[in-house]
């Protein structure tokens, strides 16, 4: 059986993970599972969402800037710890994997770790600050100053294989760029 391959796309929320995780899906010559820390988050019980045991959101307002500020408990490290090892364990069955995550450099060591058998491939996700905004209002699914306090902090101490500037294009574009950077 041939090596999983495992792609491990990580940015600040709005900046294109899913649409590419899903573009890419479309293109690549074996089949490849899309695994998202959304996903993940959408298995919490509801009630663990505002917690501080699970996963909180707090937003402030500085100089008339929202910024939401996120807290995270017990019950949501096991989560996301969970998932890592999730990930790694369907690598183990065979799997070819695209990751979508929102991870700091303790995550992406820890991916880096569980993963090492399978050589994955660490791909960044930019865009700047104000597009990345605009995209977190338009959606209307998350709240407003989320990606604020992602922007200085997601990249942080991450090394990749790949970054792809996502302003200037589009998931497909995106997804054809990773294809083709590793031979998918």
């Amino acid at each position: 059986m041939a090596r999983s391959r495992v792609i491990i796309l990580n940015g600040v929320g709005s900046v294109g993970k899913s649409s590419t995780a899903r573009a890419l899906q479309t293109l690549t010559a074996q089949p490849f599972l899309h695994m998202s820390m959304d996903a993940f988050i959408d298995m919490l019980p509801p009630r663990m969402l505002g917690d501080p045991d699970g996963l909180v959101f707090e937003s402030t307002v500085d100089e008339g800037v929202t910024t939401v500020t996120i807290r995270t408990g017990p019950v949501f490290e096991r989560v996301m710890s969970g998932m890592r090892r999730a990930i790694a364990a369907m690598a183990a069955q065979g799997a070819n994997i695209i990751v979508d995550d929102v991870m700091l450099a303790t995550e992406a060591q820890e991916y880096r770790s569980l993963l090492a058998d399978f050589a994955p491939k660490f791909v960044g996700l930019f865009a700047p600050l104000d597009l990345l905004e605009r995209r977190e209002r338009d959606r209307g699914d998350r709240m407003p100053g989320l990606a604020r306090w992602q922007y200085k902090r997601v990249h942080q101490g991450v090394a990749y294989d790949l970054e792809i500037d996502t302003s200037a294009i589009t998931p497909i574009q995106s997804a054809q760029i990773i294809r083709d950077a590793f031979d998918l």
